[in-house]
């Protein structure tokens, strides 16, 4: 008789699935579903160097940026922006967009990539000094420059590519000549399969929702959004755990006995283990939010804190900083106290010295 699955099995399954044994860096971007969610602020460091860290092999802040010109990924919104393959991104484009340019937008646009094919390699500083288009008001209510804002434009469309980035700022070639995909459903299906290889398992209502994310990255397919969710219930394999439906691809078994060591991670907070707030409060019974946003006197647990797990419990959060050359760490944990055992004590300062490492800190 098979051994039923409750919420202790899909913790675990949830924990070792994702944080598999390290390996090199394009391997782990593959075994995460071919995508890495980017997040600009530095807190010890990004997002995506605090997600690699705990998968790739040696891995140092920064690897991604230092190596991205000579990998075979790019820069691109998929649900979120961030690094995809190059498999994924062919599923994704040629896209249509919510908000049509219109004709006056594109004599402009088109400007911008006739600039950045005379360039070859276009910084949006250069091409603003050709075309002097002037600045615009962005969707937050500041100002930026209009060719800024037309680069943006033209590569999420995929007409243009990220070759690196020169202190922060996205430098652009050209992109390929995108060719539609025979199936859209097949199309949207592979997609859907690839959330649920980097996020399972899943209750039914986030998946849900990361469907309707996918329209994001596809807004051309919008209307397969009711069939993808129904030939994605009906391909997984699924169980009804206290009264909820959760979904894991078909080839895994969360009862299958996965291996949790005793050790500490402090996870970013668009960690795969800890991205789906709905989930993570099943699994851990209580509510993780990110705050760097949140005004600093509604802050609850800090500007950047980071989701403490402990073998396959997330029991608290770290807030982790650098002073005079040192890090520094201060944790808060759910229920008050660090847990009173040598082993935790000793697992945290690994993961401390760890983080320092990998920060290049002595």
């Amino acid at each position: 008789m098979p051994t039923p699955v409750d919420l202790s099995a899909l913790r675990r399954h949830a924990v070792a699935r994702s944080l598999f044994t390290p390996t090199t860096l394009l391997k782990a971007v593959e075994k995460l579903g071919g995508f890495v969610q980017a997040d600009p602020l530095r807190a010890p460091a990004r997002a995506q160097d605090l997600t690699l860290r705990h998968r790739v092999k040696g891995y140092q802040a920064g690897d991604l940026e230092r190596r991205y010109p000579r990998l075979p990924l790019q820069e691109d919104f998929f649900i979120n922006y961030g690094f995809v393959t190059p498999g994924l991104r062919a599923l994704m484009h040629p896209r249509t967009t919510r908000r049509a340019w219109d004709k006056a937008r594109w004599k402009l646009a088109d400007a911008v990539l006739a600039e950045v094919e005379r360039l070859g390699e276009a910084h949006p500083a250069d091409v603003d000094a050709a075309l002097d288009h002037g600045p615009v008001k962005n969707w937050f209510g500041g100002n930026s420059r209009l060719s800024t804002e037309l680069l943006d434009g033209l590569h999420y469309r995929g007409r243009l590519d990220v070759v690196r980035r020169d202190s922060g700022t996205r430098v652009y070639r050209l992109g390929p000549a995108w060719q539609a995909h025979p199936d859209p459903q097949a199309a949207m299906d592979a997609m859907t399969d690839v959330l649920v290889q980097k996020y399972a398992p899943l209750p039914a209502g986030s998946l849900s929702q990361l469907i309707n994310m996918l329209f994001h990255a596809a807004h051309q397919w919008e209307a397969l959004r009711k069939p993808t969710f129904a030939r994605a219930k009906e391909r997984l394999a699924h169980a009804r755990v206290d009264g909820r439906d959760w979904y894991w691809p078909a080839d895994e078994d969360p009862t299958r006995g996965w291996r949790i060591p005793s050790q500490v991670r402090l996870l970013a907070p668009f960690d795969p283990v800890v991205w789906d707030r709905r989930r993570f409060e099943l699994l851990w019974g209580w509510a993780y939010r990110f705050e760097a946003y949140t005004p600093a006197h509604k802050r609850v647990r800090g500007h950047y804190a980071l989701p403490l797990l402990w073998r396959d419990q997330v029991i608290g959060w770290a807030n982790a900083g650098v002073k005079e050359g040192r890090l520094r760490v201060e944790c808060g944990y759910v229920a008050g106290h660090a847990p009173r055992d040598a082993d935790f004590k000793a697992a945290l300062a690994d993961e401390e010295r760890r983080l320092a490492d990998f920060l290049g800190l002595a």
